[in-house]
């Protein structure tokens, strides 16, 4: 195996990675930015920006022997949530995976297998109310979306090439990637970090309480790596979740917990607006505790944005649309093509936090308290 990993440093792209190098496969990997995954493991790396396709086709045209492509790079606006309706975003994202693919088939790379990332917006929760639970058998939901660009790409790529490939519909993504569009464990960190030094409860900042589902990257890198070889997950469209269910009131305390605060009463605000307003708390906080990254904005990526809709937060306190119903998936599919594992959720937030605290990218509950300081 020869597997290219598109968009490394993401927080599926940094999962896979690890997991990839683990398994001794022969990875390049493809981002603006090195990774640095923990462990041990040699790789080659690209710093391509995928909308440039003269330098994206020049460099990987050039790569040989490439057998597996994981396709797990995005363009976001800033903002966010705005812009997953936006014309430029698909089209913008439909460029990047061509640029990727056309000059490796161009180049008579001897693909076997391509992995492409979607989400729960395929079944349209965020512009009307999905079936529950979402299959992926069900009729496509004809909406603005760039996903639908880019399967259709794959799929007649697919078929004209001989190649197989997988498209997966994954839940909310966690991991330990700084700077994602879509990243929720640096935002709970950080969250947890300044209201311990601004003197504040630890608060639940969002709005009415629903059930949700999450994925492990770690989980997902694995049946990135399953999909490979696997011959029922050949041109196939999977659902993945850990599991089980969540719902983000029920978890609080045990945030709490690991980062050493106390639980407060609800009190709803936007996390796009209030953590940034707190960034020089933040670089204060970073260089007492020497942390890897002072600047919050560059450590949240657009996933305070995110934050908002992922709580439910609205600016008047009502029932935010895109969560009023249900957004369940059907994972029975993936269990019955083989792949079973499976994550407790809570153990996941426990992982990533303390990874986080280990890395030195977010405080430690006793060197926030050695550090003694408070804004009152």
């Amino acid at each position: 195996m020869k597997a290219v990993l598109v968009g490394a440093t993401g927080v599926v792209g940094s999962a896979a990675l690890e997991h990839f190098l683990e398994r001794g496969a022969d990875v390049v990997t493809v981002s603006r930015r090195r990774p640095h995954p923990p462990g041990a493991g040699r790789f080659e790396h690209l710093a391509i920006d995928l909308l440039d396709r003269e330098a994206t086709r020049s460099a990987l045209g050039a790569l040989r022997g490439v057998t597996h492509v994981v396709y797990a790079a995005l363009f976001e606006k800033p903002g966010l949530i705005a812009g997953w309706v936006d014309p430029d975003q698909i089209e913008n994202n439909g460029a990047m995976l061509r640029n990727v693919l056309d000059p490796l088939i161009a180049s008579g790379a001897p693909l076997e297998h391509v992995s492409v990332l979607q989400g729960t917006k395929a079944y349209g929760f965020h512009v009307a109310r999905m079936r529950v639970p979402a299959k992926e058998r069900q009729p496509r939901v004809e909406h603005e979306n760039f996903y639908w660009v880019q399967q259709d790409y794959l799929e007649a790529m697919s078929r004209e090439h001989g190649w197989a490939h997988t498209i997966w519909r994954p839940q909310f993504i966690f991991g330990d990637a700084q700077g994602a569009a879509m990243n929720l464990i640096p935002v709970i960190g950080v969250y947890g970090a300044l209201c311990r030094e601004l003197g504040l409860p630890f608060s639940y900042p969002g709005g009415r309480s629903y059930i949700a589902e999450a994925v492990d990257s770690r989980l997902l890198a694995e049946a990135l790596y399953w999909a490979t070889d696997s011959p029922t997950a050949r041109n196939q469209v999977f659902n993945i979740t850990n599991g089980d269910v969540f719902e983000w009131r029920d978890l609080w305390p045990s945030f709490a917990a690991l980062l050493g605060v106390e639980v407060g009463d609800d009190a709803p605000r936007s996390l796009a607006e209030w953590l940034p307003s707190h960034a020089d708390t933040w670089a204060r906080i970073a260089g007492r505790e020497g942390l890897q990254q002072p600047d919050l904005l560059r450590l949240l990526g657009e996933s305070h944005h995110y934050a908002d809709n992922a709580f439910a937060w609205t600016p008047d306190g009502s029932v935010l649309a895109s969560r009023e119903h249900p957004v369940l998936l059907s994972t029975v599919k993936l269990r019955q093509a083989g792949f079973t594992p499976s994550r407790d959720t809570e153990d996941m937030f426990a992982f990533w936090i303390r990874r986080l605290q280990e890395q030195h990218v977010l405080p430690t509950p006793l060197a926030s308290a050695a550090g003694g300081s408070s804004a009152g």
